[in-house]
This record gives C-alpha cells, structure tokens and sequence, in this order.
C-alpha cells in the first residue's frame, strides 16, 4: 500500500488552506485582507491609559492563516494603499508622510511581523496547538514593540520612546494576541469538526 496518501492527514497549519488554492482566490484573498486591516485600523477600544487598535491582531491573524508569503504580500498591499492616499490607517496620514512620522516604525514591522507569524504557524505554532498559537502571537506583537520603540527612539530618545511607545502597549499586546490564540484554535476547530 502507497503511503503518498500519509501527509494529508497531517492538519494543515491553516483552516483556510490558502497556498494550495488558485492565483485568481489568493488574489482575492489579498484583497480580502488589505479590508480586514482597514477595518480594524480604524478599531479602538478604550484602554488605559492609550486607546488600543486592532491593527496587530490583524497583521498577526494575516500571518498565521495566510502563511508567511501571502502575509507579507497582503501587508505590504494595504501600506501600498495607504500610500497611494487610500483611508486604511489609524493616523489618516498618506503618502510618504506615513513612513516618516512617529508611527511609521510600527508600520514597517507589520510585514515582518505577518512573516514571523505566517513562518512559526507553519512549524506547528498554530490553532492545532493553542499555546503555540498564543506564543506566535505574543512574538508578533514583541517585534512590533520593538522595532516600533527603536525608530521612535530616534525621534524622543530611549527613555522617553519606552514609556510613550512600548509601555502602554504591553497589556493591549498580550490582550491581542490571546483574542488571535482563540481565534486560530476555533477555526482549526471548526475545519477538524467539519472534516468529521
């Protein structure tokens, strides 16, 4: 008996399967994708003491459910957009005034950030394992803090681009990337229980 058939009983890393499908429905995909970070640019929950958005929870959901290629091409799609004047950010800015300002190192990681988050799903840190899901997620928002700490550091100085920069977006991070664990393991859920 031929054992070709082994690995497809493996779960896939997303419940989309989105890398096995046509050019025309990643493309759409694509699409999909730059609307759902427009939304959720425009998201804000009251926190203290900044309010929080839910542009990383999309940028790291993308990520894992896209895998690390379309992630990163869907990113930079919906900065592409926002470039070009389109309404799909929290600070309303366009053009090359977007890569400038305050935010924009933020802004720049969320390639990277989708790229981390699509690479680890694939290794097996996705909705089949919840807390690898959460840990993926956790990282994802870390390397946003990060990288977007560090160019605001170049503005305001360390200290000061810490606790205006990082500080206040630790908890809403942490609050992000469960809401994206639980969402990754209901929809892996979700497919194994169709499946059946």
């Amino acid at each position: 008996m031929s054992h070709s058939a082994t690995p497809s009983l493996a779960p896939a890393y997303s419940p989309l399967d989105i890398s096995r499908r046509s050019l025309g429905w990643q493309a759409a995909a694509v699409l999909v994708g730059t609307g759902v970070l427009a939304l959720a640019s425009h998201i804000q929950v009251p926190m203290f003491p900044v309010p929080m958005t839910m542009q990383t929870l999309a940028v790291t959901l993308i990520g894992a459910l896209y895998g690390w290629r379309l992630g990163a091409i869907t990113v930079l799609a919906w900065l592409a957009e926002a470039w070009m004047g389109l309404p799909v950010t929290a600070t309303g800015s366009i053009g090359t005034l977007l890569f400038v300002g305050p935010t924009a190192g933020y802004l720049i990681s969320f390639p990277l950030v989708s790229v981390l988050c699509g690479w680890l799903a694939e290794r097996g840190w996705n909705g089949n394992r919840p807390v690898l899901a959460f840990t993926s997620m956790v990282a994802g928002n870390a390397l946003c803090l990060a990288i977007g700490g560090a160019w605001l550091a170049t503005m305001i100085g360390v200290e000061k681009a810490f606790l205006a920069g990082v500080a206040p977006f630790v908890l809403g991070g942490l609050l992000k990337s469960l809401i994206g664990a639980v969402t990754l393991t209901a929809l892996a859920r979700g497919k194994a229980g169709a499946a059946q």
